[in-house]
């Protein structure tokens, strides 16, 4: 790859744009689904639109890693970035939930080729002395987006117009595509091969069959109905197959091969057990915000700043440390913060204040930080630059399983335990429950007319029964988030060494 200094500067911020706007996408929108739905209608559907884009997004991200090892990462770049601005410019006109769920999957098959491809090229285009602060500064902007996006989609839906948060990704997109494309010199040698057919459509199917199985799986399906069994199935079957096609194709999606390399498959297991962990926080603390402390949906956003502000400052550490202390020393030390936060987490409850719960929330972010910056560079330490692509994609890959597993586990989780702590709490049973308050459904106390005409004694016995039931979220988010840090200590003390990489970097540009 021939990069200038200059056109380097240009490439990475069009790779800084690519990566927000992807990233982000999917928790912005999630902010807007009640306001779409209601003006769209399809209230029984609004779960594709979801799990459209995710399933869209995770099946694509390792094929496309993969052929960009083969044929060369400008090109699926361009090509994801030219249908990630189709599909959000079609979701901006969506007239129901079933086109904007279609329109969706297209983003969706966009950002799975810009995810993984921009950190690669990131990889190829930089000097390794610069590659650590570079990586900070995307693993605190990928970091961000996941608490950025349902604030800024909370403040478009609710002062411009659901549509802008699809239509903002154009002019980003453009400006992206324009760097990367204009600086972006890649060398045409490539490692080109037969692509595995059967194991990309194995791959999709059996992530479209467990996607499906848990985004329906106990909300509008019950999780012993033949569909969700049949789906279950499916996954299990299909993935069996992958697994078969992976071992003997020649140029296999996932290689496992790549997992025979310590670092490799220590940084995967981290990055699902870190991402279900954090997702635990993320998700369950806007609604300890505004169901329990009693905050607008805003304020549950901006209530998320702390643990923001903490991400960044240690992906930017991490990325700027990674030559000097090994990713061991800086992964354990930060995911013990994590387990720190969660733990501090377990105590909070409705007489909290909101100092107290910020002060935990900093010390979450601190935790999570360094994870997006560091196991990106730990994931292709060791791995041939031919194969870079695919190992950057398995790893953000398995990432987003790790949140989605997160997700799923925790909801059923907190959804049982608090039927059970208010069943127990009125005595009656949930017959006895206020008109219009569903047990299973914390969201109610977040609107305000309702929660105002629920009596003072029946409304702490509610909040004290979301408030237990989330606190308990927080308990399971620490086993994985101690399972990360004993995933973290068989690292190794192998460290970011950019004078070993600058032979291979000189040799490539």
């Amino acid at each position: 790859m021939n990069v200038s200094k200059k056109s380097s500067g240009l490439v990475v911020a069009g790779l800084l744009l690519a990566i927000l706007m992807a990233s982000m996408d999917n928790t912005i929108v999630a902010t807007a689904m009640g306001t779409i739905v209601g003006e769209l209608g399809g209230l029984n559907h609004f779960v594709w639109v979801t799990a459209a884009y995710m399933v869209a997004e995770m099946a694509g991200m390792p094929i496309f890693g993969k052929l960009s090892d083969m044929y060369g990462r400008k090109r699926f770049f361009v090509f994801g970035m030219i249908v990630f601005m189709i599909g959000s410019m079609l979701c901006g006109t969506a007239g129901s939930i079933v086109e904007l769920s279609i329109y969706r999957a297209i983003q969706g098959i966009g950002a799975g080729a810009l995810v993984p491809i921009t950190f690669t090229i990131l990889l190829d285009a930089v000097a390794p002395e610069n590659r650590g602060k570079l990586m900070g500064l995307f693993g605190a902007v990928f970091g961000m987006s996941s608490i950025f996006g349902p604030l800024l989609g909370a403040f478009i839906t609710d002062y411009v117009s659901w549509q802008w948060i699809f239509y903002m990704n154009l002019p980003i997109g453009v400006l992206s595509f324009f760097l990367v494309a204009r600086g972006y010199k890649e060398s045409a040698v490539r490692n080109a091969g037969r692509i595995d057919w059967f194991g990309a459509i194995t791959l999709v199917g059996a992530i479209i069959c467990l996607m499906f199985a848990l985004e329906l799986g106990g909300k509008l399906l019950a999780w012993t109905s033949l569909p969700i069994i049949g789906l279950l199935a499916g996954f299990a079957v299909l993935f069996i197959l992958f697994i078969i096609a992976e071992r003997r194709a020649e140029e296999p999606i996932i290689s496992f091969g790549m997992f025979k390399v310590r670092l490799f498959a220590a940084s995967t297991i981290i990055a699902v057990l870190s991402g279900a962990a954090f997702i635990a926080a993320s998700v369950y603390l806007p609604i300890f915000i505004q169901g329990v402390l009693g905050g607008t949906a805003t304020n549950s956003g901006l209530m998320l700043l702390p643990m923001m502000v903490g991400t960044v400052v240690t992906a930017t550490l991490g990325g700027f440390v990674m030559a000097k202390l090994s990713y061991r020393v800086i992964l354990v030390s930060t995911l013990a913060l994590l387990v720190v936060g969660l733990g501090l987490l377990t105590t909070i409850s409705a007489d909290s204040s909101r100092l107290v719960v910020t002060l935990y929330m900093i010390i979450v972010g601190l935790g999570i930080g360094a994870s997006f910056s560091v196991l990106t560079n730990a994931a292709i330490h060791g791995i041939a630059p031919a194969h870079r692509g695919a190992a950057t994609a398995t790893l953000n890959f398995l990432r987003s399983f790790g949140m989605m597993m997160g997700i799923t586990v925790f909801g059923i989780l907190q959804s049982h335990v608090m039927t059970n702590r208010l069943t127990a709490v009125f005595q009656g049973g949930t017959d006895a429950m206020p008109q219009g308050i569903d047990p299973k459904d914390p969201y109610v106390l977040m609107e305000p007319a309702l929660r105002s005409a629920i009596p003072e004694g029946i409304l702490e016995r509610l909040l004290s029964g979301v408030s237990s039931s989330i606190t308990e979220v927080f308990m399971w988010g620490l086993i994985p988030a101690l399972l990360a840090v004993g995933a973290a200590c068989f690292m190794g003390r192998e460290k970011h060494d950019p004078a070993a990489e600058s032979e291979a970097y000189a040799a490539a540009h």
